[in-house]
Order: structure tokens, then C-alpha cells, then sequence
């Protein structure tokens, strides 16, 4: 990650749609890595400040540190938050598996706990993984100790991934490993 993506937290730019469409623009940056309600109490006091009377529909003109996740321009404020969150528990091997795995069609309450099943880690490689793997579950200490250095750990990794039972994303020098459900 670099130092951008590490300084910018989830947030969103509300625009009051009275305005908006009066030719004035009037809006706020708001932070999303917070609960739904708080994110809706900022966007309630953003449209009482609009320079339209009648000011109560908005919309998300723009948004950052969400990394690869795209949001619409009326999102679920539970959603916003939701992801927020995640992206700042998790930063972006979470978005990663969110934009492969089509997360807006998850349930936000599930969100966390599926990508926790999934998540395997970072590697420096999918050989990398395929050597932990091996070694954590055991069977690798079940080859004579001259036989582990011929072992081919790359094949291996490739089979994992052609299996259908893991996949790799390369991101930021880093693999980040997924187990698929």
C-alpha cells in the first residue's frame, strides 16, 4: 500500500441534490468508518445548512479510500459504513476480495465473517503459499528431509490454483491468497 492509499480513511462526498440542481453546489466530505447512524446525522445536518429551503434528497458525488470498490450514487448508508470499516480493519486484501467475489451482492452482515473463511494471507509468491501450506498441514514433514529439496513448489502452487481451491491476486509486490468456497 502506498503512503496515499495508508492516509486516506473511507470517505464520501454527500451533495445536497436542492442545491445541486439550483446550479449551486453545496456538500460534504464525511467519514464512513463509522456507524450508519452517525454517517446519516452528518448528512441531516449537511442538507439543514443547504442554501435551498427545500433541501432533503442527496447523493454521493464522490468518494476515496475505498481502494478498488466502486459505489454508486445512492448507496446504502449501512453498506457505506459497513465497508468503511472492513477497508480499515483489513485494507486491501479485503476490497480485492470484495470487487472478485462481487461482494455487493453479499449480505453486510456476512461480509466479514466470508472474507475471514477466505482470507489466507499475503505471500511473496504463490510458491510461498504452497510451502506454508505443506508445512502447517503437516505433510511436508512426512517427506524424507532430502526428498523435501527436490519437491516442486511452484507446480504444486499452480495446481492449488487450477483445483479451483485457492486463488491468487498480485497486488502491491504482494500475492494475496483466497480460499474459495
Amino acid at each position: 500500500m502506498n503512503n496515499q492509499e495508508q492516509q486516506t480513511s473511507p470517505r464520501i462526498y454527500v451533495a445536497c441534490l436542492a442545491a445541486y440542481n439550483a446550479g449551486q453546489l453545496h456538500g460534504e466530505w464525511i467519514n464512513a468508518d463509522r456507524e450508519a447512524n452517525e454517517i446519516q446525522a452528518d448528512i441531516k445536518s449537511m442538507l439543514e445548512r443547504s442554501p435551498e429551503s427545500s433541501a432533503e434528497e442527496w447523493a454521493v458525488h464522490d468518494y476515496e479510500g475505498f481502494n478498488s470498490i466502486s459505489l454508486s450514487e445512492w448507496p446504502e448508508i449501512e453498506r457505506i459504513s459497513t465497508l468503511a470499516k472492513l477497508i480499515v480493519a483489513h485494507g486491501e486484501p479485503f476490497s480485492i476480495w470484495y470487487q472478485n467475489q462481487d461482494g455487493s451482492n453479499f449480505d453486510i452482515s456476512e461480509l466479514e465473517e466470508m472474507f475471514l473463511e477466505q482470507w489466507q494471507g499475503s505471500f511473496e509468491s504463490e510458491t510461498d503459499f504452497a510451502y506454508r501450506l505443506l508445512e502447517e498441514s503437516g505433510q511436508l514433514s512426512e517427506l524424507p528431509t532430502w526428498a523435501q529439496n527436490y519437491f516442486d513448489y511452484e507446480s504444486y502452487a499452480r495446481d492449488l490454483h487450477l483445483g479451483g481451491d485457492f486463488s491468487f491476486t498480485r497486488h502491491n509486490c504482494q500475492t494475496y491468497v483466497y480460499r474459495n468456497c
